[in-house]
């Protein structure tokens, strides 16, 4: 080994028993294996007998810049991403301006190559200022620098039929894939939380589970009907997984996500009018919640997806109905989804594998992330304790913003490092 490379020893590769070491050289993995040497000048880090993961991909992050650099900047999200094992993730485009246009998708991408902490990947609008009246430049960002291959105008539903069949016709041209936040906007004015009995008893307007489902039927048709790809953004009720589960046995060529705290939260928290709970699409019942565990742990659902979605203090520090929807994801969903998936017994930590790392890079098209843990793959790679509790804080989170639903709960698992192109941007839980 050169000096430039990287012995990690101990290390239990997608949580299983044998426990081996692996050696980093040139931003890559040169060996893996047991009883490996380094040699004088190698850097040696001792992982303990810690679990190995690809390096984590979200493909619903929130970073605000540009234009809303007071909740959220490229490098801060990218530090809270960091921490959080991720090694790449896809920035929406409901920025201000809006990355409607090749310009503004290449200024993001480049600067997240500037920072360096883990891959940015631009998400292109599907409609032009996220108006839902008329295509964004979409051939032009995916012929651009930043090569984008996810469109989405997440905050708010493409509403029309034919504008969302416009758009599933184009990106099939360049592999493309829209992204669509599955809210029917007739049936959700004024929406403040999940509909049903306890909106009423706390007189909050409600947010029809049907809003959701409704959407996403009628997508998977016009996505079968194309030919093209369709991926549904934070689906988050019982109903949707029906929806998902009869696409894909009908063969449509649909993938969907679900948000760590759709997986753990529920309505009730809405009972403090706290602001913290309140989200896009809403907390739902516990039977929802389970229906989306049981969703993703057979595959229905295929992808973990945090929504990060930093906010100012005074958006979320006021009265329920004025405050932001949204809330932080980065840096707890690996704990959250130790919690709710694979402390239940549901998945297993290769299957964690996959649905917050293999699958996002194969839905994104990401060539060099989501790669299984072999020499000459890239050495983007996630270290988790699984054995290390830690208790949420908002002066722990990297982020600008502190609207984390999870103050003072304590998650079960921790993110022990995380290395991006061979390097390390988070040891032992801190950023390096």
């Amino acid at each position: 080994m050169t000096s430039t490379d990287i012995l990690i020893r101990g290390v239990r590769p997608l949580g299983g028993r044998d426990v081996v070491d692996l050696v980093i050289s040139e931003g890559r993995i040169r060996d893996i294996g047991s009883g490996l040497m380094g040699t004088e000048g190698a850097r040696v880090i001792e992982a303990g007998g810690r679990i190995c993961l690809p390096g984590l991909v979200d493909l619903h992050t929130h970073l605000r810049e540009p234009g809303r650099e007071d909740t959220e900047t490229i490098e801060t999200g990218c530090q809270a991403a960091a921490l959080g094992g991720y090694t790449a993730v896809h920035a929406m485009a409901n920025t201000q301006p809006v990355a409607d246009t090749a310009g503004v998708v290449e200024q993001v991408w480049r600067r997240g190559r500037e920072i360096g902490l883990c891959e940015v990947v631009p998400v292109g609008a599907v409609t032009v200022g996220l108006g839902g009246e008329r295509l964004a430049e979409l051939g032009a960002m995916a012929e651009s620098a930043a090569r984008v291959r996810v469109f989405s105008d997440d905050g708010i539903c493409v509403s029309d039929p034919l504008l969302m069949r416009r758009a599933l016709e184009y990106v099939k041209g360049f592999d493309g894939v829209v992204a669509q936040h599955a809210q029917e906007p007739r049936l959700t004015i004024g929406a403040q939380m999940n509909e049903g009995a306890l909106s009423g008893e706390l007189g909050l307007p409600g947010w029809p589970a049907v809003a959701e489902e409704a959407i996403i039927a009628r997508d998977v048709l016009l996505a079968e009907h194309v030919g093209s790809r369709l991926h549904v953004c934070h689906l988050s009720t019982r109903g949707s997984v029906e929806i998902i589960r009869w696409a894909k046995e009908r063969g449509i060529d649909v993938t969907a996500e679900v948000t760590p705290h759709h997986l753990m939260l529920t309505e009730d928290l809405a009972r403090s009018y706290d602001p913290l709970f309140k989200v896009n699409p809403p907390l739902r019942t516990i039977e929802d919640v389970e229906a989306v565990r049981a969703g993703l742990a057979d595959g229905t659902i295929d992808i973990v997806a945090t929504d990060h979605a930093p906010h100012a203090h005074e958006d979320k520090d006021c009265e329920w109905s004025a405050g932001a929807f949204g809330m932080l994801g980065l840096q707890t969903a690996v704990g959250v989804v130790a919690e709710a998936m694979v402390a239940t017994g549901s998945m297993t930590w290769e299957q964690v594998a996959d649905r917050m790392s293999v699958a996002p890079a194969r839905i994104a098209r990401l060539k060099d992330q989501g790669r299984p843990l072999i020499p000459g793959e890239p050495a983007h790679l996630t270290i988790i304790d699984p054995d290390a509790p830690w208790t949420v804080r908002p002066e722990l989170l990297a982020s600008r913003s502190r609207n984390t639903p999870y103050v003072e709960r304590t998650l079960p698992a921790s993110v022990w490092a995380t290395f991006f192109q061979g390097q390390p941007t988070v040891l032992e839980g801190s950023l390096a």
